[in-house]
């Protein structure tokens, strides 16, 4: 990966679930830095400002009021969905707009998701 890290935050197109389309949004970047499978790809989790999507252990909620969500970059509060990830070209990342300041609940997230220890 050039530049980006897991737990940057990234604007960048993102597939719907038709796969015909895109939506430039926000990203959360979850692969891991040195995976280095020699692809210009990252594995990212699709971030969404629709509230009512909270509430599912695979989801991470982001409040601008809390402390550690101050250095995300994110305009409003918005939802980290662990289980709607996609695999995309490193071209398609605009920009880093934030970073998590930590991975502990993103990481049990995704293990809810795919079903790991």
């Amino acid at each position: 990966m050039t530049g980006i890290r897991r737990g940057d935050i990234a604007l960048a197109l993102f597939p719907d679930s038709n796969l015909q389309t895109l939506k430039r949004r926000p990203v959360l970047l979850i692969q891991r830095d040195d995976l280095t499978s020699g692809l210009a790809q990252v594995i990212v989790a699709m971030i969404s400002g629709n509230m009512a999507r909270a509430g599912h252990p695979s989801r991470v909620v982001v409040r601008l009021g809390d402390s550690q969500s101050r250095s995300t970059g994110l305009a409003a509060d918005s939802v980290i969905v662990t289980d709607n990830l996609a695999t995309i070209v490193v071209g398609e990342i605009d920009r880093t707009i934030g970073r998590m300041s930590t991975m502990e609940s993103v990481d049990s997230a995704l293990r809810h998701t795919l079903a790991l220890p």
